[in-house]
C-alpha cells in the first residue's frame, strides 16, 4: 500500500521477483483499458489490469469477487498472491469482508426509474422504507442513485441490504501482512507528485485524453473518466480552462488524492509503515522496531526481504 508516488509499484514488482509472487493490482484506474499514461500504468505484469472499457462502471464488490478468484489462480500455481495499488476502498472490500450483491439489472432499474418519473423519488423512498427502515434512514429521499440500487438488490435477491451487509464474509482465516511505503516528508512526496504529472504530459497524455474523447461514446461522468488528471484534461478540452491551469489543477487534485490515502492508511490496523528519504532509502520502520539488524538495512525491498525471513508467512 502507500500513497500515489510512494514507490510502491516498484517494491512490489522487487517482491514478486524474490518471492515467486504475482501482483495482482488494487487501483480504480488500471483496471480500464485505454487510461495508459495518465494512470502511470506499470508495464510488469499485473493481474486485473485493462479489465474494462472506458464506459463501463467497475465496483469495489466486484473486485473483491476478482480479486478472490486471481488469488486463487495464483495459488493453484504454488505461487504468492501479492496486493499492490492505492485504491484503499478495493483493500477494504476484499481484507474486510463485502456482501455479495446481486449484479445490476437494466430491467429493474428502468421499472423504479419509471416509478421515480410517474410519483417522484420520495415514493420510492417511502417503499423502501417499508422493506428495508435501516437503509432508507441511511438514504436521503432524493439521492435517486442509492435508492434504486438499494430497491433494486431487494427486487432481485429477496434479502435487503441491510441484510446483505450484515452477511459479511469473515476474512479472518486470511493471514495478511499490510505494508505501506511513503515519503517521510510530505514535501518529497508533493515533488514526485508534480515531476510525475509532467512526465506524463510530456509522455502524450494531453492525447490520450483526446482519444478517449473523440470517441464519442463517453463522457465526463463516468468514473474512468472521473479518474485524477483525466478530469482536469478533459476540462481543458471542454474549453473550461487552459492545459497550463489544467496541468495545476491535476497536480493538486494528485496532492489531494493522496492525502486521502493517507486518512485511509493512519486507520488501517496492524499496518507496517517504511518511511523513505528522497533518494528512497529507508528512514525508519515498523518492521525494524526493536531489531537491530533490520534497522542498519536502508533498502525497502532488502528490508522486507529480511522482515519475511524471520517472520515468514
Amino acid at each position: 500500500m502507500g500513497p500515489t508516488a510512494s514507490g510502491k509499484t516498484d517494491l512490489a514488482i522487487g517482491l514478486a521477483e524474490a518471492l515467486q509472487g504475482e501482483l495482482i493490482s488494487v487501483d480504480s484506474a488500471l483496471v480500464y483499458r485505454g487510461l495508459d499514461i495518465g494512470s502511470a500504468k506499470p508495464r510488469y505484469p499485473h493481474h486485473l489490469i485493462d479489465i474494462c472499457d472506458a464506459r463501463d462502471a467497475y465496483s469495489a464488490a466486484r473486485f473483491a469477487e476478482d480479486a478472490r478468484g486471481a488469488i486463487e489462480e495464483i495459488r493453484s500455481r504454488g505461487r504468492r498472491p501479492i496486493l499492490v495499488g492505492g485504491t484503499m476502498l478495493y483493500y477494504s472490500a476484499l481484507l474486510q469482508g463485502f456482501a455479495a450483491m446481486p449484479p445490476a439489472d437494466p430491467d429493474v432499474r428502468a421499472e423504479i426509474a419509471a416509478t421515480a418519473a410517474k410519483e417522484g423519488w420520495p415514493a420510492v423512498h417511502r417503499e423502501l422504507a417499508r422493506v428495508d427502515a435501516e437503509a432508507a434512514a441511511r438514504i436521503h429521499p432524493n439521492h435517486s442513485q442509492r435508492l434504486s440500487r438499494a430497491l433494486e438488490v431487494y427486487r432481485l435477491s429477496g434479502k435487503t441490504m441491510t441484510e446483505l451487509h450484515r452477511q459479511t464474509r469473515d476474512s479472518s482465516s486470511e493471514q495478511v501482512l499490510a505494508v505501506a511505503i511513503a515519503p517521510a516528508e510530505r514535501r518529497v512526496l508533493h515533488e514526485r507528485i508534480a515531476t510525475r504529472f509532467a512526465q506524463m504530459m510530456a509522455a502524450g497524455f494531453l492525447e490520450e485524453v483526446r482519444g478517449l474523447r473523440e470517441r464519442g461514446d463517453l463522457h465526463r461522468d463516468l468514473p474512468a473518466i472521473r479518474a485524477v488528471g483525466y478530469r482536469q484534461l478533459w476540462a481543458h478540452l471542454e474549453g473550461e480552462c487552459s492545459v497550463e491551469e489544467a496541468q495545476e489543477l491535476g497536480v493538486v487534485a494528485t496532492r489531494q488524492l493522496a492525502k486521502r490515502q493517507f486518512t485511509w492508511l493512519r486507520k488501517w490496523p496492524d499496518l507496517q509503515w517504511i518511511h523513505t528519504d528522497d533518494a528512497g532509502a529507508v528512514v525508519d520502520s515498523d518492521l525494524a522496531l526493536n531489531d537491530p539488524d533490520l534497522v542498519k538495512i536502508t533498502d525497502p525491498l532488502n528490508l522486507l526481504l529480511n522482515y519475511l525471513t524471520y517472520n515468514p508467512m
